[in-house]
């Protein structure tokens, strides 16, 4: 179950709706979450009131303000190479459905447990299933 938090500049609601399709069906296509498994925060800065602020050399990669950041909570468990391809099938997708160049796709990951999760009814479901 990834939460995934989404941040750009000045992106209108189909650019973010394209975003959060791209990093969903990378998370599917990466590494095997459920296709109903879509829990997203998708929010756009207009630069003015709402910063986004980064290095725009940072590493070598030349980032402008078409960048995205893309945060991922989720369970650990996944190995470097699956990591790897799913921050290579989200930067491929963000280009196809948002015309986003890979660029400017930011991919950060958190790692938790099962007990770090309540999907309501003040209840850790996982938690309960590992039990």
């Amino acid at each position: 179950m990834p939460f995934v938090r989404i941040d750009a500049v000045r992106a209108d609601e189909k650019r973010l709706d394209a975003l959060g399709r791209a990093v969903h069906d990378a998370l599917v296509d990466a590494i095997g979450i459920p296709q109903d498994d879509r829990f997203q925060v998708l929010t756009s800065h207009d630069g003015t009131h709402h910063l986004l602020r980064y290095d725009a050399g940072y590493l070598g990669v030349h980032r402008d303000d078409d960048l995205v950041f893309v945060a991922i909570t989720m369970r650990s468990g996944r190995t470097a190479a699956q990591k790897q391809a799913l921050y290579r099938r989200i930067a491929d997708l963000a280009e196809e459905y948002a015309g986003t160049e890979p660029r400017n796709v930011f991919v950060s990951i958190s790692e938790n447990q099962s007990i770090d999760w309540s999907f309501g009814e003040g209840v850790a479901q996982y938690a309960e299933a590992d039990l």
